[in-house]
């Protein structure tokens, strides 16, 4: 659950800390006090867009932080992001600054909003004021009932992307014909012209370059190795003639002092280094030749792979692009029976994506009947009588396919009896309109709760936000909107911007956002309510402004009855 929100230097807020309990929290205070910012400011938190219009105006930035108690899921997520987890709580900030840019942090360590996204179906679900009906779309259905039950959409996902792999490469094998015959005309080119070279060894230019540079030497090199060969072994006091005198006198001395012996074994070693060294340069000197026709071809070679290198890379890349070319050419001459096997993969990828599509839908239509009937049990306990359906609608064309099915969710609702069931979208009164979503809303955790309760052996972790869901009621709708959401508490968090006095005795919790001037400016802040205190803001709520026995006698009475 969420433990604790603040935020500094937001909107209208200058410094605000609220920390939530268990059960239902519920934020009350007069028209304009900034009850809806405390709500867009947990919305940031966890993921929402922001700006610098946010900023309060003559501060620098906007700082915002919350704590939630962790969660498995949460866990996971964290860890997949690299970031290290503390303990049983999360911790997420989020500064926003007067120019617009602005830095996420969550257990102090610097992450992304992405991250945040990711989290934030783990740990809160905001249902903001301004989701109507008309945003109530198709898709929007479907997602609660595949949260009501939790289906499994992981098989048929995996199937639909194999289908549409497969379907692509189909699609851009069977591209224009005159582009297949313009990519095959370069295919053929590339490859013959990288073929006629004849490339086998990928260091075929660094030993040319290196025969060339002898060619082109010669005369020097023989000359060189000619006169080094001389002093070294040819010459009478060549150094192997001369080791040879010094080795003989070494000898000599060690004949009457074995000290020498070593020295006598290092000089022999010098006079047979200094004789491979000679043999080497004779074996070079006489290898030597000066042949013009030889450094021409060397020369002409060298040309031909520099323009090979030049269009296509180094001499690996040149031979790699040459088999590239050559195994797209083959693809393109055998196109047909290309074609025919990924046909033939296509027609069992997609036999494959609707046996799990049609399993798919039919768990769908089961938890939509039952979501539809627990869902209008809720309704009708809001001070309504209603009649509420689901239907799961397949379309198997292939146009339809996505990778959550195929189904379209249309959810209906005869809000009288004797009416026709229309569409939610049909719904004119605010009122009813409020009071369906929260029953659809409290059904679909009621039922997501009971599904986790029953594979992990615990809760729903995620708390539930409601910003001024009841907008529209009043009296006895009220008081069963404030019976509902109280329910609801008892297995989860929720929290709760309410107008309604009849709501609002039903906290576990009661904060009250109120505005002050300070320093010439207007601030809003939020505090936790004592008994007293709430009989005087449900008073207020009950009467205005001006607080009369009566309101407050009605208001203590609505706080017993809550109990």
């Amino acid at each position: 659950m969420l433990l604790e929100l603040r935020a500094e230097n937001y909107a209208v807020i200058d410094h605000a800390v609220a920390e939530f309990g268990p059960g239902l929290n519920l934020l009350t205070g007069e028209t304009g006090a900034g009850k809806s910012i405390l709500i867009d400011a947990l919305v940031l938190l966890l993921g929402g867009k922001s700006s610098s219009d946010m900023v309060r105006f003559g501060a620098e930035k906007a700082a915002l932080s919350c704590v939630f108690e962790t969660t498995p899921g949460a866990e996971e997520i964290l860890e997949r992001n690299g970031i290290d987890a503390e303990g049983d709580e999360i911790l997420l900030r989020r500064e926003i600054s007067s120019s617009g840019k602005g830095r996420v942090f969550i257990n102090n360590q610097q992450a992304t909003v992405g991250v945040l996204r990711q989290l934030s179906p783990e740990l809160a679900l905001v249902h903001a004021q301004s989701e109507t009906m008309t945003a109530f779309d198709q898709l929007q259905q479907r997602l609660l009932i595949d949260r009501f039950a939790a289906l499994p959409l992981d098989a048929v996902a995996a199937a639909f992307m194999a289908w549409r792999r497969l379907r692509a490469e189909i699609d851009e094998l069977e591209g224009a014909e005159q582009d297949r015959l313009r990519q095959a005309d370069l295919w053929s080119f590339q490859a013959k012209e990288i073929g006629d070279a004849a490339i086998s060894d990928p260091e075929e230019d660094a030993k040319l370059e290196a025969e060339k540079r002898v060619l082109a030497n010669s005369e020097k090199l023989f000359a060189a190795a000619t006169a080094a060969q001389e002093m070294l072994y040819e010459a009478e006091t060549s150094a192997a003639s001369l080791l040879g005198s010094a080795l003989r006198q070494v000898e000599e001395l060690a004949r009457f002092d074995p000290a020498f012996s070593e020295t006598a074994t290092q000089v022999a070693t010098a006079r047979a280094s200094v004789e491979d060294a000679a043999a080497t340069l004779r074996h070079f000197a006489g290898n030597v030749t000066a042949s013009p026709e030889r450094l021409e071809e060397v020369e002409e070679r060298l040309v031909a792979l520099d323009r090979l290198k030049r269009k296509y890379g180094s001499l690996p890349q040149v031979i790699a692009y040459g088999e590239e070319a050559a195994r797209k050419l083959a693809e393109l001459e055998n196109r047909d029976a290309t074609l025919a096997d990924l046909n033939g993969q296509l027609e069992r990828a997609a036999a494959a994506y609707r046996k799990v599509a049609r399993e798919l839908s039919a768990e769908r239509a089961a938890a939509a009947a039952k979501l539809a009937k627990t869902a209008e049990r809720r309704i009708n306990e809001l001070a309504m009588q209603a009649r509420f359906t689901i239907a799961v609608l397949p379309d198997d064309a292939m146009t339809a396919w996505t990778p959550a099915g195929w189904d379209r969710v249309e959810c209906a609702i005869a809000t009288n009896p004797g009416e026709p069931l229309k569409p939610l979208t049909d719904i004119a009164s605010g009122g009813e309109m409020s009071r369906v979503m929260l029953a659809l809303k409290v059904s679909v955790e009621e039922g997501a709760t009971a599904v986790a309760g029953k594979r992990k052996g615990t809760m729903l972790p995620r708390t539930l936000v409601f910003d001024e869901i009841d907008i529209g009621i009043g009296g006895r709708a009220a008081e069963a909107v404030g019976q509902k959401l109280k329910q609801l508490s008892r297995a989860q968090q929720v929290i709760c911007i309410t107008h309604l006095p009849q709501i609002a005795a039903f906290a576990d919790q009661h904060f009250l956002i109120e505005k002050s001037e300070k320093r010439g400016r207007i601030q809003t802040g939020v505090r936790l309510m004592e008994t007293g205190e709430r009989v005087e803001e449900i008073a207020r709520m009950l009467s205005g402004a001006t607080l009369t026995e009566t309101s407050m006698r009605h208001a203590e009475q609505m706080l017993t009855a809550s109990r």
